[in-house]
């Protein structure tokens, strides 16, 4: 626990002050996040990561997480998901020059961690450049932390029933309850003093209900891939919290949801 608190105090320090700044800074610090949890799903594979299919991936994935401003100068025809495409065109083409000792299955796994990770870094730095941004942010950073805090504390106190115990045995039915309800006192806390999305409070909290929900699936689906490759966390550089997707693991489900639900 003493280590657990240590790295947290200690990644705040670093992470907060980058949250204040926003711009470059956010850009920069999205771009490594995501690569380092790149890496650490080649780890989980036992892929190493000094390769062409990681370093094209790597450019891949900086391509997704780039803010939209950066790719003004393009040619009208072309987006960001063209640049994206010729990536995985590449990774495809490394499948006949390592005569598929990197195969399709491979480039597969690649693609969707790319989408998967590069996605929700995107949407960490587009809603810290929105309007609102910083306020927006807190908001679901108070959601997010809250329902981890909340489960965890309640579910080691009082939780009996497994939520799902074939992917994530030590997550409780309680646990998650009270994780929400965390989240919903402490949103309406923050809202309170900092308004942001929309206008009729109800629906916010509505809107948090859901993102807590979600954040906890995103929970469980990086516990069920976890589980698969045999691992117990997807990497070490937080020591006691694991990797970088162990830690944002929700907020890569959640971030993107703030886009669809119209709050950037």
């Amino acid at each position: 626990m003493k280590q657990r608190v240590i790295t947290a105090v200690v990644a705040l320090i670093i992470f907060i002050p980058i949250i204040l700044l926003g711009g470059y800074w956010i850009d920069v610090a999205a771009i490594l996040l995501a690569i380092i949890g790149l890496s650490e799903m080649f780890i989980m594979r036992k892929r190493i990561i000094v390769s062409p299919d990681f370093i094209i991936s790597c450019l891949g994935i900086t391509t997704l997480v780039l803010p939209d401003g950066f790719f003004s100068n393009l040619p009208s025809y072309l987006s960001r998901f063209d640049i994206f495409a010729i990536t995985v065109a590449l990774l495809l083409l490394v499948t006949v020059t390592t005569k598929n000792k990197t195969n399709v299955d491979d480039i597969g796994i690649n693609t969707l961690a790319m989408v998967y990770i590069g996605n929700g870094f995107h949407s960490l730095v587009a809603v810290r450049g929105a309007e609102n941004g910083l306020e927006l942010l807190g908001y679901i950073l108070v959601v997010i932390w809250a329902t981890d805090i909340g489960a965890y504390s309640f579910g080691r106190k009082i939780g009996k029933h497994k939520l799902w115990p074939a992917i994530s045995p030590n997550k409780t039915w309680e646990g998650s309850i009270a994780g929400t309800l965390c989240a919903l006192v402490f949103a309406a806390i923050y809202l309170y003093f900092f308004p942001v999305g929309y206008n009729h409070k109800v629906w916010m909290l509505l809107a948090t209900l859901i993102f807590s929900v979600c954040g906890q699936l995103g929970d469980l689906v990086e516990s069920a891939y976890k589980r698969y490759y045999g691992v117990k966390d997807s990497g070490k550089i937080l020591p006691g919290h694991g990797g970088i997707l162990d830690r944002f693991d929700s907020l890569l489900f959640v971030l993107p949801m703030l886009h669809w639900f119209a709050l950037i």
